[in-house]
């Protein structure tokens, strides 16, 4: 049976650090930068890349659309 793979890309520079995608993914993959942006906000990023299952629960609840994620079936 294949297994899908995920991965997230953000757009670093409209992401306020709101938080939300954070608490959305199941896996607990994605967290708050220690850098911050243009804006002074602490954007998203995915920290495990051999674990996301590309569920797109983040994405969902991004309010500014800053998250997209891939899908990749693996054989």
């Amino acid at each position: 049976m294949a297994k899908m793979r995920g991965a997230i890309v953000v757009d670093i520079e409209r992401c306020k650090g709101c938080n939300l995608c954070t608490i959305a993914c199941p896996l607990h993959l994605v967290t708050l930068s220690s850098t911050v942006n243009h804006k002074g906000y602490n954007y998203a990023e995915q920290t495990d890349w051999e674990k996301c299952n590309g569920c797109t629960s983040c994405a969902i609840v991004c309010p500014d659309g800053c998250i997209t994620v891939y899908r990749k079936k693996e054989e």
